[in-house]
């Protein structure tokens, strides 16, 4: 399945990353032009894929994931200044026949992401 999908781990607790809002946009000219934005479920994944394999075009896209907003939420987590705030990942669909997974581990402190399938 060709596409884009993604989910988040709360790696410092090991549970899914519930609720983060994540903005999808796609490289236009010298900006970003924000196509949708998605949140994720209980299970840390969106409901939705990213971006359905149908629509899937070579190119640049970024997942915006809204950490510092998830964790101000979570217990512990405060209402002081997060270290990591939004964090953009930015990557490019060179083949719209393979999927691509790009999914977010964080914590308060830190946050990791790759390739997944």
């Amino acid at each position: 399945m060709a596409g884009i999908s993604t989910h988040v781990l709360d790696s410092g607790t090991g549970r899914p990353g519930a609720g983060m809002r994540i903005d999808f946009s796609v490289r236009d000219g010298d900006g970003w032009k924000l196509v949708k934005t998605l949140t994720t479920n209980a299970d840390g994944r969106t409901d939705q894929p990213v971006l359905a394999p149908d629509a899937a075009r070579t190119g640049q896209y970024e997942l915006l994931f809204h950490v510092g907003e998830y964790f101000r939420r979570e217990p512990g987590g405060g209402n002081e200044t997060p270290f990591l705030d939004t964090v953009p990942v930015r990557f490019a669909i060179f083949d719209t026949q393979q999927h691509y997974h790009v999914p977010m581990l964080c914590t308060l402190w830190s946050c990791s992401t790759y390739r997944g399938s």
